[in-house]
This record gives C-alpha cells, sequence and structure tokens, in this order.
C-alpha cells in the first residue's frame, strides 16, 4: 500500500473536528508519525491557499480575483457577498458557517465572475444569485 503524501494527510486532517483547518496538535501526531519535521509541515499547510492553521468556517467561499474575473464584475460580487456574510476577506460568519476568502483563479474564466462554495462551483455570477446561493448552502445543510 502506497504511503500518502504530505498534502494527503493534511486534507485529512483539515477535514477532521468541523473547523477546517489544521490544528497543531494533529500536525504534531503526523510530524511523529512520519518522521517529518513539524517545520516542514507546517511549510505545506501555510504555502498552499487551501489550507489553514487557523479556524475556519464549516463552509470555505472562494471568490476570483483575476482579470478575467475582475472585468467581468467580481468586484460587486464580493461585495454582496461581504454584505450579506458581514465579513470580510478572512473572516469566518458568526454563527461559524461561512469563511471568505480571496482566490487569484479558479481556472473559471470563461463563466467569470466565479466562485467555489467548498468543492461546488458557480460562474456567471450577479449581485442577485449571491443571497440564493447562500440559501441553498445553508439549507442544504440542514438535510
Amino acid at each position: 500500500m502506497a504511503k500518502k503524501s504530505i498534502i494527503d494527510e493534511l486534507h485529512e486532517i483539515q477535514s477532521l473536528g468541523g473547523k477546517n483547518y489544521v490544528d497543531r496538535e494533529k500536525a504534531e501526531e503526523l510530524s511523529e508519525k512520519t518522521k517529518i519535521p513539524e517545520a516542514k509541515i507546517y511549510g505545506v499547510a501555510t504555502f498552499y491557499t487551501m489550507f489553514s492553521v487557523k479556524p475556519r468556517g464549516k463552509h470555505i467561499i472562494r471568490i476570483c480575483r483575476n482579470l478575467s474575473c475582475h472585468l467581468a464584475g467580481a468586484e460587486n460580487i464580493v461585495n454582496k457577498l461581504k454584505e450579506e456574510l458581514k465579513i470580510d476577506f478572512g473572516e469566518t460568519t458568526e454563527d461559524g458557517e461561512f469563511t471568505l476568502e480571496e482566490s487569484s483563479c479558479l481556472g473559471m474564466c470563461s463563466v467569470s465572475p466565479a466562485m467555489m462554495i467548498d468543492e461546488m462551483a458557480f460562474g456567471n455570477l450577479t449581485e442577485e444569485k449571491i443571497p440564493q446561493i447562500l440559501k441553498k448552502v445553508r439549507e442544504g445543510d440542514k438535510k
């Protein structure tokens, strides 16, 4: 059986406990298990934007900020998200549901402006669609 990569291990750690982050205790355990220095594990965890070393919301919203999305009106989408969620980039809603993050590119230029919530992609966004999308994600948690 093949060994897991550090990235695979970090994904697994991050998915535990519902806080969407790599906690110090689990990183220490990974270091002991793999004999990889903890500093290297934290180096990987802090290099990639898909990981966080601080608690985040249940759902991670990544909004694309590249030129294509910018020209298609991403700034309006950003403002609407901030208004609806009452948070800024890098913050989590009071109820712990959403964390808002920016991404340099989501690879969805043909449907810009675009965002991802967890692994679900949303393109051709308008300000009017944002409340509906957030509601659908919240309701999906209740099913």
